[in-house]
């Protein structure tokens, strides 16, 4: 497993200009509103993974990629498959104790809400509650929240979100953007590293980027996950969030106080608090082992020697399934998230295999799981296709456009690579450019498929529409934003609509599909950033 070292910014030395590539086949609105209208139809049942719901969008996109004459990319089949563990927590009572008596009995999920470090049918997690602050160790910032001191077996208390930035150094951390040492994955992964028995993160609201709901939303139920490969280190007994309140008077207990603690976690100089507090808690997990699959088509490069390489397209098929009822409605269609991004790029493959053929192969991956933490792009980084050498770069589509024609694109990961240079200089002669993500503090660079090919050193970036709408005032794409996050995202209500603009789609997938056929036919491959954190993680390239 790689170690992320992550650096405060990008900076990009040459911007290769690409020759535009013209598709023989015109991308079809009508196609997409097809594509879009069948995978979010309540047939599908929200298209959770390894349900029928599942199955039947997998088996749908395998089978518009053999008509457009995408062939098989796994050895004969469209399918990869990909384990899932199903993990369902039953929390019981949690307890605090000090000096031999109980200080508090936190409530699940009022308080806490915990589940299982791995797919175990008990998860346990009993040890001294210690503060490190943001759990963060990064030496390219010269920040290290550990000093040293030793960890096994404690449960850590740790803040949400990166180290905020000084007035003198505003480049710290990103500056307003979150690092990967922002992200609560890291902060359980570098736990895991150092030999923790759990995890509380810190919730607040604005410094997580979401309500305490959400977090019971998404956490306070059945998670899935890998199967634990046995090389990486062992993993928590219990991992969890604990609202800033609770923590609050938790550590009160003790004499401490977490809004001075918090201060003292901005600095270089904090050194992790022992709090003595003993936290137990113990759980009885229901696990179930089961399938799900990514789908993989490749479009052979017309290229003795750069056809052996490959530009990579990207976009999740799942989404949440069958879950609680909002008004009545219990399906999470997930049409905008991400059955948009399906439509859009089953447009792109059967556009792109059209003769002629770009000179580098096109490699085509539906992953599944996206929504239970990158779960199916995890596992194709992992057991790649193809060598990781020969993917060259990956772009990935993670909501598609049905609101309308832009002027701009909103790219994760703009200045981490190349890619976002080249994209820049590639669509400016159509009048349009890039435009800054609206809430870089979110971190949403991680938070997407193309994050799993990027830890495994591909240059990668995810591509939407921007939010200046032709026709339209300037603060009205943002406020559509707002309003899907608010009303739809992760709700039953992220519906098929008949009045979607399309107009959009067909722009969004027209710009992929033009950029990545000038990737493939570019004798120069694209290259991370001289300080970006992937950098060092790049396979050797091979011809």
């Amino acid at each position: 497993m790689h170690v992320l070292r992550l650096a405060a910014a990008a900076v990009l030395l040459v911007t290769p200009v690409l020759a535009p590539a013209q598709p023989t086949t015109r991308i079809s609105p009508a196609a997409i509103d097809a594509d879009l209208r069948f995978l979010s139809s309540d047939l599908l049942e929200g298209r959770a993974p390894a349900t029928r719901g599942g199955r039947l969008a997998a088996e749908y996109i395998a089978a518009q990629l053999r008509g457009a004459g995408v062939e098989p990319g796994v050895n004969g089949s469209y399918f990869q498959t990909v384990p899932i563990d199903v993990v369902g927590a039953q929390p019981g009572t949690i307890t605090a104790t000090a000096s031999g008596r109980t200080t508090a009995t936190l409530r699940h999920p009022d308080d806490v809400v915990v589940w299982a470090g791995s797919a175990t049918p008990q998860s346990a997690a009993r040890g001294e509650l210690v503060f490190v602050g943001y759990g963060a160790a990064a030496p390219e910032f010269r920040w290290d929240d550990f000093k040293g001191v030793d960890v096994r077996g404690k449960v850590l208390l740790v803040l949400v979100n990166d180290p905020p930035a000084p007035a003198a150094e505003p480049a710290l951390f990103g500056g307003r953007a979150m690092t990967y040492y922002g992200r609560w994955t890291y902060k359980f992964e570098e736990a895991e590293r150092r030999g923790a028995a759990g995890v509380l993160i810190v919730h607040q609201t604005e410094r997580a980027g979401y309500p305490w709901h959400t977090v019971v939303g998404s956490w306070a139920k059945e998670q899935r996950m890998l199967p634990r490969d046995v090389k990486l280190p062992p993993p928590l007994g219990v991992r969890g969030w604990i609202t800033d309140s609770a923590a609050t008077a938790l550590l009160r207990q003790a004499g401490l106080d977490l809004a001075a603690l918090r201060a003292q976690a901005a600095t270089r100089e904090f050194r992790p608090v022992s709090t003595g507090i003993t936290i137990d808690v113990g759980f009885r997990n229901t696990v179930q082992h089961l399938q799900s699959e990514n789908v993989v088509g490749v479009i052979r490069g017309r290229d003795p020697v750069l056809g052996r390489q490959h530009v990579a397209f990207s976009a999740h098929w799942d989404h949440l399934g069958i879950g609680p009822a909002v008004n009545g409605d219990s399906i999470y269609n997930g049409a905008a998230d991400n059955a948009s991004g399906v439509a859009d790029l089953l447009a792109v493959a059967r556009a792109a295999a059209a003769p002629p053929h770009p000179r580098r192969s096109l490699l085509f991956v539906f992953v599944t799981a996206e929504e239970s933490g990158l779960l199916g792009s995890a596992y194709f980084a992992q057991n790649p296709t193809v060598p990781a050498a020969q993917i060259v770069a990956a772009l990935n589509l993670d909501l598609g456009n049905t609101l309308g024609r832009t002027r701009d694109l909103s790219v994760l990961g703009e200045k981490k690579s190349s890619l976002g240079a080249q994209l820049a200089a590639f669509v400016k002669p159509n009048g349009m450019r890039l435009s800054p993500e609206l809430h870089p503090e979110a971190g949403e660079f991680y938070r997407s498929d193309h994050f799993s090919l990027a830890k495994a050193g591909i240059p990668a970036i995810s591509i939407g529409a921007g939010d200046d709408f032709i026709g339209r005032p300037r603060e009205w794409g943002a406020q559509q934003n707002d309003d899907y996050v608010a009303h739809r995202y992760h709700q039953p209500s992220d519906e098929y609509r008949p009045n979607m603009n399309l107009a959009g789609a067909v722009q969004l997938a027209e710009i992929v599909l033009k950029f990545g056929l000038a990737l493939a036919n570019d004798p120069a491959t694209p290259t991370w950033s001289r300080d970006s954190e992937f950098r060092a993680l790049r396979p050797a390239a091979t011809p």
